[in-house]
């Protein structure tokens, strides 16, 4: 059984966050708890309650309810980019500078291990 949790326009660019969900890809979600926690990195933050929210997502499919952290892991975790946000900054000799600020969709699929 698996479970997915899906985080849409996140306003950090998707390049930042893949860095930080290369961490945890195929870790056992304990093991990336520990290490989003941890993490410097603003993106931590938001892939931390993602990850969260799919253990509570697999929780709500068991029968019993209940979970094991341990038994569970990260078997897939990707960034997708988002739509971006275009604003202009005055730029010399009467010209503009186009300024992107990127966003990202992030989706989390948790499964058991077997």
């Amino acid at each position: 059984m698996e479970a997915k949790a899906i985080k849409r326009y996140v306003p950090t660019t998707p390049r930042k966050m893949r860095l930080v969900v290369d961490l945890v890809r195929g870790k056992s979600v304990e093991e990336a708890l520990n290490i989003l926690h941890f993490s410097p990195k603003h993106a931590s933050n938001v892939i931390e309650r993602t990850l969260k929210s799919a253990v509570s997502n697999f929780s709500n499919k068991n029968e019993t309810g209940k979970v094991d952290e341990k038994a569970l892991f990260v078997k897939t975790i990707f960034v997708d980019g988002g739509p971006s946000l275009k604003r202009t900054l005055p730029a010399p000799q009467g010209r503009a500078f186009r300024i992107r600020k990127r966003s990202n969709h992030l989706t989390v699929i948790i499964s058991e291990k077997e």
